[in-house]
């Protein structure tokens, strides 16, 4: 007789050890912490034809945004499919999203993912999946409503109710519902005070609202909660750099940069993406970062032919545009015209939105800032199709308009501006960049009042009774 997970879904295997061990890797999965592939490895080391097993893996492997990890995500699709009916419908579900996966139809995947729980709401592992994936395909409102919809299922009774609300409230921040957003992940961190995906939920709200005082608050005073978690915590860092730099604390940042966001030069996608974003967000400001950009790079080379994922790919030309490794660039830039050929979710990723940042990346190095203005102002409203989070990709935002200054066009860099100070009023960085662009356009009195508010949203972050609003 087959068994049932902690959820009430079924499991084809008989074996309550392979049970427990498919539970912990799960956890480990949702929870972000230690090696959840470890730990199903052991169980599948013990027994290569338990599919709940495999079905962890694919997860795991699609997860990683990394076409180095294909060989492991193909083996444990077969895996299941090698078993046949003795796989359950679930299981074998869970394969035929994963195969699609691999056969480079990222959203169709998901969408399978999202399939499987119609049937059965209660599977963690197929909503996480989904959701990572909503997330790598800019599916914000998907992000949201695919976890509503499984929600009315979930209670305090089924383990992992905290990573659910978790999911909901980063789906609800993408999709500009912060109040809400914060409330439910609040609730997510109340039940389980160490769901690091709940911290990353209420720190990408604070973010959204330049709430910058109470953002580093919030993150410093729950590091114990978070810190150790190997798999968010240098995202969470990534987020705690993000409050200082608009701060203009720019020696914190480096020093996060050093010590958290990038202690050592590791080759995981999503660990460099990280890192590429806050030293390009250094370089536009003007900070020299000294050899940073050249060992981030030699990190991003071996992923320099690999055109497997848009977001990934725009990344690593940072890296090498920073270290002025323009051959690398444009290597990575032949590979992303090359797949722009296919027919792929990819290679709609890369020609809508992949190709033309990472062109006009190549531009900005080259000092050539009308063509960054150019490749950039149409990608700017579609920029989600490629992926990441609205903190993520005012990557771009910030280079269109640090390009239409460098260029003179001050009516555009005028607009542009005025829709982040109007967005985000608390920013002390849009206030002077407000001042910037007054400046440029010879109304000096405008800019002199535009800096005295930037002076005066930033003392006011920092006020002692900001502080104490905090909770949690």
């Amino acid at each position: 007789m087959s068994l049932r997970d902690s959820r009430g879904c079924p499991v084809s295997t008989r074996s309550t050890a392979q049970l427990a061990q498919f539970e912990q890797a799960l956890e480990l999965s949702v929870s972000y912490r230690l090696d959840p592939l470890a730990t199903i490895q052991a169980a599948l080391d013990s027994d290569p034809g338990f599919a709940m097993g495999h079905c962890v893996r694919a997860g795991l492997m699609i997860m990683a945004t990394d076409r180095m990890v294909a060989p492991l995500l193909t083996e444990s699709i077969e895996a299941i499919e090698s078993l046949g009916r003795r796989a359950n419908e679930r299981e074998r579900a869970h394969a035929a999203a994963a195969r699609a996966w691999l056969h480079g139809d990222f959203a169709g995947s998901v969408r399978r993912y999202g399939e499987i729980l119609l049937e059965y709401p209660r599977d963690l592992l197929a909503l996480q999946v989904a959701h990572v994936g909503d997330f790598f395909n800019g599916a914000s409102t998907m992000l949201r409503d695919r976890v509503a919809q499984v929600l009315p299922e979930w209670d305090t009774s089924a383990p992992g109710y905290n990573y659910v609300l978790g999911m909901y409230a980063f789906g609800l921040e993408e999709t500009g519902l912060y109040s809400r957003a914060e409330d439910i992940g609040r609730r997510a961190l109340e039940i389980n005070p160490i769901d690091a995906w709940g911290v990353h939920a209420v720190t990408h709200v604070m973010e959204m609202q330049g709430r910058i005082r109470e953002g580093i608050d919030f993150l410093t005073s729950r590091e114990r909660d978070w810190a150790d978690n190997n798999g968010l915590a240098f995202h969470n860092w990534w987020h705690l750099g993000l409050f200082h730099l608009d701060a203009g604390n720019v020696a914190q940042v480096l020093d996060l940069y050093d010590r958290r966001i990038r202690p050592a030069p590791s080759q995981v996608p999503l660990e460099m993406l990280d890192a590429s974003a806050m030293l390009w967000r250094l370089q536009l400001r003007g900070v020299d970062v000294g050899d940073r950009w050249r060992t981030l790079a030699s990190c991003w080379e071996p992923f320099v032919d690999h055109a497997y994922y848009a977001f990934n790919d725009a990344h690593a030309v940072m890296a090498f545009v920073g270290a002025q490794r323009m051959d690398l660039a444009q290597r990575t830039i032949a590979a992303m015209e090359q797949k722009c050929a296919g027919s792929d979710t990819n290679a709609m990723m890369t020609r809508d939105v992949g190709l033309p940042l990472a062109k006009a990346l190549v531009a900005f190095a080259e000092g050539n800032y009308s063509e960054v203005v150019r490749q950039l102002q149409p990608i700017r409203t579609i920029a989600n199709r490629f992926g990441g989070s609205n903190a993520q990709r005012d990557l771009i935002h910030l280079t269109l308009v640090e390009s239409a200054l460098r260029s003179d066009q001050v009516r555009l860099a005028r607009a542009l501006i005025a829709e982040r100070t109007q967005l985000k009023p608390s920013s002390p960085s849009n206030w002077q960049l407000t001042a910037r662009v007054m400046e440029m356009g010879g109304d000096m009195g405008a800019a002199a009042r535009a800096m005295e508010s930037a002076e005066t949203r930033r003392k006011a972050q920092f006020m002692p009774q900001r502080t104490m609003a905090l909770s949690g």
